[in-house]
């Protein structure tokens, strides 16, 4: 049994759902721990019903992108700040400039 779109809507809307198409959308980013998936060309719908916001996402040109793992922790950055007696943004750009390399930070650092 096939439902007309205007038919659809009507029972939608006497249930409390209410879609609507975002517009205008150019793309769509799903971030993970590991990657970014990016839905270039998006077709998006919010669906409301009873409170809750639920999007839908369809489009065929998806890429992943691996992300890259940081080279050092914050734990790391509390350490070379705490050696070298420096602030954490110091201590997090003597690391940057280190590659990570706790020692070469401190050792910059303390000079």
């Amino acid at each position: 049994m096939a439902f007309d779109s205007r038919r659809t809507r009507r029972m939608m809307e006497r249930m409390g759902v209410d879609m609507n198409q975002i517009p205008d959308v150019e793309e769509v980013i799903i971030r993970t721990s590991s990657k970014d998936m990016i839905i270039k060309d998006a077709s998006v719908s919010e669906i409301i019903a009873k409170g809750m916001r639920v999007f839908q996402v369809m489009g065929s040109d998806i890429e992943e992108v691996e992300r890259e793992k940081p080279k050092f922790t914050e734990e790391d950055v509390l350490l070379v700040a705490q050696q070298a007696g420096v602030s954490k943004e110091r201590a997090e750009a003597a690391l940057e400039e280190s590659g990570g390399d706790l020692a070469q930070a401190i050792l910059s650092l303390s000079t």
